[in-house]
This record gives structure tokens, C-alpha cells and sequence, in this order.
């Protein structure tokens, strides 16, 4: 029985000359722009050729390119070490969404591959139509067109996956170590953020990432005052989800205390947090008078983390439909209709 596992991910630019393209991919997205193809496909062309200049001034900070794949590579490597003791021969693959290796390479390797099932398996753990559903609708259709035919089941989310949050916990109380004297820390779970009008469509991320932030602090042994949920990364106009990471910030400072920032929607180091938490808001923090600053890593090849895909890989073939991760029941508010998961 040969069995492929998929990881997804975003993907990032590998040369400074990628960046413009990784950027026109990502806005021709219709997950992330909802307009008719020409004129998406225009407004991409506009927006990457206006963004290309400062993002790689970004990506200047991280040796010109996005160290995204070589860490997803480790994690494929390990997760492959991980399901070595199983009985069925399991291999890794990798498709990325906006840059090489893109889902079209991926599809072809598993194809040539022979594998007999197919688990997809995001590397987001909380679920948004914005980065989940976009990866597994293009695999899916990349799938058809190549007449791959084995049957695949997909893992849509796990927000409180136990080796997940274990190794955020673990991390966590590192850095909490770190902070001299016992002086006064809020913890900042911070996440990428998204326009509300997706959420209003029906997007569960918000609502996923409140189920990792309160697994982490109730792991971590947390008081409520301890902590709070903000989000980064915003662009553009629209009116994006809050707070903000820079509103946290502004408010530690006010009320005199230090900051420990957990990136808890990242499971990979890359421009978001190496340069955008790393750099500029360890800046701002600085120029708002806060004492400590400290940021957590990303989970990358913990241990826990990786034993605990391993688990929804076994989980995801034993079941043989897609999978919730709750073993059965929807996670999800039923509100929140843009939920993938449908019993049965």
C-alpha cells in the first residue's frame, strides 16, 4: 500500500526576482481577490508591480528569498521520519500555493509516485477559506486534469491538535523564562489577519484561532489577564479584523507592562515573523517605551508538533473522508458557514 502525504503552504519567493510573480500569484487568487478573472487578473498585475519594491526591500532583511520551503522541507522530513514505523510505505510531498514547488509539481510527483491514498494535509491549522480551502480547491482541480484517481481525504483544521499546542506551551513557558526580575508580561497570541468582510462571509478563522490561544494559556496555566489575541499583517483599505497587533502594543505600553508576541497562526519562520515581528514591531515596541520584548518561535520540527501530525496522518487514512479533528463532531459555530466539515 502506497500511501502519499500532501503538506500544504503558501510558498514564498526564492530570488529577489521571484517576488514580483510569488505577488501577482497570490493576488490572482480568487480566494483572495473575489472578482471575474480578467479583471482580477489585472488588479494582480497592478497591485504586485506597485508592492514588488517594498517587498523586497522585506525580504532584503532575510537574505533576499523566503526561507519557507527549506523550512517546510525539514517538516516533511520529519514527518516522514515519523510515519517510518508504520506498515504502509508513506511518503511526504509538498505543494505550495503561490510559489515553486507549486501544486501542478505535486500533483505530478504523487501521480508518479503510485500512491494508492492520498491525505491532504494544510500546514494552517486554523481553517480560512483564504489559505485552506484555496489549497485543497487548486489540488483538486490539478488533480482531475491529471487524471490522478486515487482517493484522497483531507484534514481541514486542528486548532487545539494536543502536539500542536503542547510545543506552543513548551515554547512559551521558554520565553517566559527568559524575562528578568518577575516584572509584569502580557502574552500577545498573535495571528495573520483577514478583512472582516471574509469573515462575514462565513470564515471560522477567528473563531479557530480563539480555540488555539485558549488551549496554549489553559496549557500554560495562564490567568485570563495574562493574555490576549491580536492579529498582524494587514494591507490595503479594508476594514481588516482587530485588534492589531500595533492597538496591543499601545496598550501594553500604557499600562507599563512587557510582551511576549506568539505567533500562533505560523508553524514556519518566514517574513511574517522574521522581519515583521522580529524587526518592525520589536521597533515600535521599542519607540512605545516597552521594557521587554520577546518573541516566541514558531513550532517548525518540535517534536510534539511533529508527532501530532503524524497522529492526523493516521487518523486521516483510518477514516478515509475528510477529516474534523474533533473525531466526529463539527468544531466550527454552525454560523460560521464556510466550514468544510460535513458529518456523514
Amino acid at each position: 500500500m502506497k500511501r502519499a502525504v500532501v503538506l500544504f503552504n503558501l510558498g514564498g519567493p526564492d530570488a529577489p526576482d521571484a517576488v514580483r510573480p510569488f505577488l501577482f500569484n497570490l493576488f490572482n487568487d480568487a480566494a483572495i481577490i473575489d472578482l471575474p478573472g480578467p479583471i482580477r487578473w489585472l488588479l494582480a498585475r497592478l497591485i504586485s508591480g506597485r508592492r514588488a519594491k517594498t517587498a523586497r526591500a522585506i525580504y532584503d532583511h532575510i537574505d533576499g528569498k523566503s526561507p519557507l520551503l527549506e523550512l517546510t522541507e525539514e517538516q516533511a522530513e520529519a514527518l516522514q521520519g515519523a510515519l517510518a514505523a508504520d506498515d504502509s510505505e508513506t511518503r511526504v510531498f509538498i505543494a505550495m500555493r503561490y510559489w515553486h514547488p507549486m501544486t501542478e509539481a505535486a500533483v505530478e510527483a504523487v501521480k508518479k509516485f503510485g500512491a494508492d491514498e492520498i491525505l491532504l494535509l494544510p500546514l494552517y491549522p486554523q481553517f480560512s477559506t483564504t489559505t485552506t480551502q484555496s489549497s485543497l480547491d487548486e489540488w483538486h482541480r490539478l488533480a482531475r486534469a491529471a487524471g490522478l484517481t486515487a482517493p484522497s481525504y483531507g484534514i481541514c483544521c486542528y486548532p487545539a491538535e494536543p502536539g500542536l499546542i503542547t510545543a506552543h506551551a513548551r515554547l512559551l513557558g521558554a520565553a517566559m523564562a527568559e524575562q528578568p526580575g518577575g516584572k509584569p508580561l502580557r502574552i500577545l497570541f498573535s495571528a495573520h489577519g483577514l478583512p472582516e468582510k471574509i469573515v462575514a462571509k462565513g470564515d471560522p478563522y477567528p473563531q479557530q484561532i480563539e480555540m488555539t490561544a485558549g488551549a496554549i494559556a489553559q496549557t500554560a496555566g495562564l490567568d485570563d489577564d495574562d493574555w490576549m489575541i491580536c492579529y498582524q499583517s494587514r494591507v490595503g483599505r479594508l476594514q481588516w479584523i482587530g485588534p492589531s497587533l500595533d492597538e496591543a502594543l499601545q496598550s501594553a505600553a500604557d499600562d507599563h507592562v512587557g510582551v511576549i508576541v506568539l505567533p500562533i497562526a505560523f508553524v514556519s519562520e518566514h517574513s511574517e515573523t522574521l522581519v515583521e515581528l522580529d524587526i518592525e514591531y520589536r521597533e515600535m515596541s521599542e519607540s512605545l517605551g516597552i521594557e521587554t520584548y520577546i518573541r516566541v518561535s514558531a513550532v517548525g520540527t518540535e517534536p510534539e508538533f511533529i508527532a501530532g501530525l503524524a497522529d492526523l496522518v493516521r487518523a486521516g487514512f483510518t477514516a478515509q473522508r475528510p477529516l474534523c479533528p474533533s473525531g466526529g463532531e463539527r468544531i466550527c459555530p454552525m454560523g460560521r458557514t464556510a466550514c468544510p466539515y460535513r458529518p456523514g
